[in-house]
């Protein structure tokens, strides 16, 4: 394995610290790692524009290659391309599903994460309550089947 696969790997394990379920590999927030002389550069992306998580995720990352030996550590943000939820991966949202979160479906509306596989794996009728929940970039739902509240990933 080589250093730079080695820093990727271990900037992408990181949790995110609003979504502690996933981490920010798993979430595509990690765009890149290099090492040139020495110096380590991470370039990461935030799920939302105003993500208020950016300080905590570059530090977590500088504090998680300093434990693994890598001192000098820079971490950029970079806005373009901008992130999506297409950039989550399968063990992403598989984590995410199985704490409630929802993924948005291909209309933007999710399903309900607790009893859409009792519908056969079919939507069931939910009503946004706010397009804001627990972080930035989730939205606060209810299930007309369950009645039932849950969270679900922005569709961006």
């Amino acid at each position: 394995m080589t250093a730079q696969t080695e820093i990727a790997r271990i900037a992408g394990a990181v949790p995110d610290p609003e979504l502690r379920v996933v981490t920010i590999g798993e979430l595509g927030i990690v765009r890149g790692a290099e090492l040139a002389d020495g110096r380590v550069t991470v370039t990461i992306t935030p799920t939302y524009s105003g993500c208020p998580a950016m300080d905590a995720i570059r530090d977590d990352i500088r504090a998680a290659l300093a434990g693994a030996g890598f001192a000098d550590v820079e971490v950029k943000t970079v806005l373009s391309p901008a992130w999506s939820t297409d950039m989550i991966t399968e063990s992403g949202w598989a984590a995410l599903e199985r704490t409630g979160i929802a993924a948005p479906g291909a209309s933007g509306t999710p399903a309900c994460p607790r009893c859409a596989h009792a519908h056969g794996g079919q939507p069931t009728p939910v009503l946004q309550i706010s397009r804001y929940a627990s972080t930035p970039c989730q939205s606060l739902w209810s299930c007309r089947s369950c009645l039932e509240p849950f969270n679900a990933i922005k569709k961006l």
